[in-house]
């Protein structure tokens, strides 16, 4: 099967150059109109003794076919992915206010209030264990919450230290820990935050900003509250 040829390629095969084509149109490309008002006119000065053969005729208009459908194909993706963003942003505008959740080991102890999210469990599991410490890497609390099921299970730090004190409001980070099959596995933690806004990243899509965790994907959102 033939290669499909780009459209220099099919300005050559016409005997014209993609300049003299683009003067001849007054456009930067060509329409179907005028590439068979070019190959009337290729056909009308052709040399009589050496006549284009049917088969070359046809490949030219199904070259320059091919070619103007990818190039119409492409602007129509690249207009249903400009929709898709727009609607995106709409709907993730919404948000704004509001609580979701996604998977982090970091979380953030707002002021007078409590750190909350879950523990995720592959499978049953003991001696499930949090621990939170603080940015220097400080244990500040350890919570057991001894045997688990599989599945998602919710957990609520209200700032309360292991000595007794009340931690600092401000990012903190999750360890969590489980025997599973008589070995200890490390376990993902999902993390409740509010969102502050919502922006549009160069190349990565609809973002949301989480109160003191940053931007993350809307495709991390895992729940809405």
């Amino acid at each position: 099967m033939s290669a499909i040829s780009s459209n220099y390629d099919v300005y050559n095969n016409l005997g014209l150059t993609a300049s003299e084509a683009n003067a001849t149109t007054g456009r930067s490309s060509l329409g179907m109109q005028d590439f068979m008002n070019l190959l009337v006119t290729e056909l009308t000065h052709q040399d009589p003794t050496k006549p284009m053969e049917n088969t070359e005729l046809a490949t030219q208009i199904s070259q320059f076919a091919t070619v103007s459908g990818i190039d119409e194909l492409n602007t129509a993706f690249g207009d249903f992915s400009s929709n898709m963003l727009a609607q995106q942003t709409i709907q993730a505008s919404s948000l704004v206010g509001h609580e979701v959740m996604i998977e982090s080991y970091l979380g953030v102890l707002p002021s007078g209030g409590s750190l909350t999210g879950s523990i995720y469990m592959p499978a049953a599991g003991t001696n499930v264990t949090l621990q939170i410490s603080d940015k220097s890497g400080a244990l500040v609390r350890e919570m057991t919450l001894g045997q688990l099921e599989e599945g998602m299970t919710q957990f609520s730090w209200d700032g309360l230290t292991d000595s007794g004190d009340y931690a600092d409001p401000g990012q903190y980070t999750l360890t969590a820990t489980a025997t599973i099959d008589d070995a200890d596995q490390a376990l993902a933690t999902m993390i409740n935050a509010n969102v502050d806004s919502v922006s549009i990243g160069s190349s990565s899509g609809v973002l949301v900003n989480l109160d003191g965790l940053g931007l993350v994907s809307i495709n991390d959102v895992l729940e809405i509250h």
